[in-house]
């Protein structure tokens, strides 16, 4: 397997995933702001963590796709996007290398991050490093146990949110990690179709998912689920919690265009669902702004 030179850059691009990158962009943009309400809005330690939880993000997909293919779980008769090593697009060391760089990367905004917030944000990197390796790496891959919906919600929810929120305020309570859940459980949500969409791929490969190891109809109410939860239990909690700022249930609207994105998750299998992941994503982006305008203007 070689590099393709002369598509480097969508290659790359694919690689990184750019559709599910929303779920390392929501839980900032929410911790960011959930400070300018409470007046400590910085936008330097926002910045940092934006580009932070984004590097994390893209070296967890190289990883996927460099431990995916070793692994054997990436075969021909793969159903969602190309994965570029597995395709032939980059060799495995390449792959491995981009990895490993991605992840050092985050040590520049880590370094802010940890003189802006202290060392127990250096513990949070680390681990957080750790599991982006773990999920598909080692001897016991999180993903491959069903541990990756418990990854995916804690990490791009409330540690992201409440980490954002943290580092501009040094502050920090229930109702901040509360509202990190939201995001969490959108990411779960998207977790949980491309796991639905790969069951059989996973099945061959070994890799119990929550959706090979309960089915399909679990892994639908699980979707079904982490959508309504996310998207109107919590900010109806948060607002009631605070007397106020009711204008954040403007978030809970994504769950008309989510109608027929649930139908769509219910009725169809395989590739057909590569489309409903994507939307998934625009929807936990679309819930993020919304309730953050809502959150701060009211």
């Amino acid at each position: 397997m070689t590099d393709d030179p002369r598509n480097s850059f969508s290659v790359w691009l694919e690689a990184a995933r750019p559709k599910t990158l929303g779920a390392g962009v929501a839980p900032v943009i929410i911790g960011g702001a959930l400070a300018w309400s409470d007046g400590g809005f910085h936008a330097l330690s926002v910045v940092a963590a934006l580009v932070g939880s984004l590097l994390i993000q893209v070296g967890t997909n190289f990883a996927n796709d460099y431990f995916d293919f070793v692994k054997g779980a990436d075969t021909e008769d793969r159903v969602g996007p190309v994965r570029a090593t597995a395709a032939g697009l980059v060799s495995p060391a390449t792959m491995k290398r981009a990895m490993i760089i991605a992840f050092a990367l985050v040590f520049v905004p880590g370094a802010y991050i940890l003189y802006r917030g202290g060392l127990p944000f250096l513990a949070v990197g680390l681990v957080s490093i750790a599991c982006g390796v773990l999920y598909t790496g080692g001897p016991f891959p999180l993903g491959y146990l069903g541990l990756g919906d418990v990854f995916v919600l804690i990490f791009f929810g409330p540690v992201a949110t409440a980490g954002t929120y943290y580092l501009q305020t040094h502050t920090l309570d229930s109702d901040i990690l509360l509202a990190g859940l939201a995001p969490g459980l959108f990411s779960v949500a998207i977790l949980t179709v491309n796991n639905l969409r790969d069951m059989d791929g996973d099945r061959r490969a070994g890799k119990k998912t929550l959706a090979v190891r309960f089915g399909a109809r679990f892994a639908k109410g699980e979707y079904l689920v982490a959508l309504l939860i996310g998207g109107a239990c919590i900010p109806i909690y948060l607002c009631l919690s605070a007397d106020g700022h009711y204008g954040a249930l403007a978030g809970a609207s994504v769950l008309l265009p989510a109608i027929p994105l649930i139908h769509r998750v219910f009725t169809q299998t395989g590739a057909a669902l590569n489309s409903a992941l994507a939307s998934t994503g625009k929807l936990l982006l679309l819930f993020s702004v919304l309730f953050s305008v809502g959150w701060v203007l009211s």
